[in-house]
């Protein structure tokens, strides 16, 4: 008797290929209406695993940073930079950002995750998202001297009355 594939297992085969196609149809289904953390960013990558790749090795996984060694803690703190002139620029102009090799459009879409997540409730509402058009600008001029620039900003969050910024 031959051992090739009879009409059993062609049937099986079928089965297991519509069950793969629904499987992955559910998939993308979900996908569409994923919370922020498991959207993919342009990289494939979701934003968090971004994060955690580019970032938490100085900021931490959490986000607490090392303040005591001059990484800041973002928790619940970066979206308070959105509130005066030059946070928003600043944020995205600090070094691990300005010089990390995601995409720009991988940038937008993580500092988006960032100010969803880690900086809540310091976001401010209606924040617009950055966009891959924005983030390309602002990279495209470096700043001179960081500890200068960020110590102007956190001093026009305390004279508006910011004083968890430090």
């Amino acid at each position: 008797m031959d051992r090739g594939c009879d009409l059993s297992c062609v049937a099986r085969c079928v089965r297991l290929a519509i069950a793969a196609a629904v499987v992955a149809w559910c998939g993308a289904a979900s996908a569409q209406t994923a919370p922020e953390s498991h959207r993919l960013a342009p990289n494939g990558q979701t934003p968090h695993m971004n994060y955690l790749h580019y970032c938490a090795g100085c900021h931490l996984p959490d986000g607490s940073g090392k303040p005591d060694k001059g990484i800041p803690n973002m928790r619940g703190v970066l979206g308070e930079f959105l509130r005066v002139e030059g946070g928003r620029e600043f944020i995205v102009k600090v070094p691990g950002v300005s010089h990390t090799p995601l995409a720009d459009s991988d940038v937008a879409a993580l500092m988006n995750w960032l100010l969803d997540s880690i900086a809540r409730p310091s976001t401010p509402p209606n924040t617009p998202p950055y966009t891959a058009a924005e983030v390309t600008r602002l990279r495209s001029v470096r700043m001179v001297d960081i500890p200068a620039t960020r110590k102007e900003i956190v001093e026009r969050l305390e004279r508006a009355g910011y004083t968890q910024v430090r």
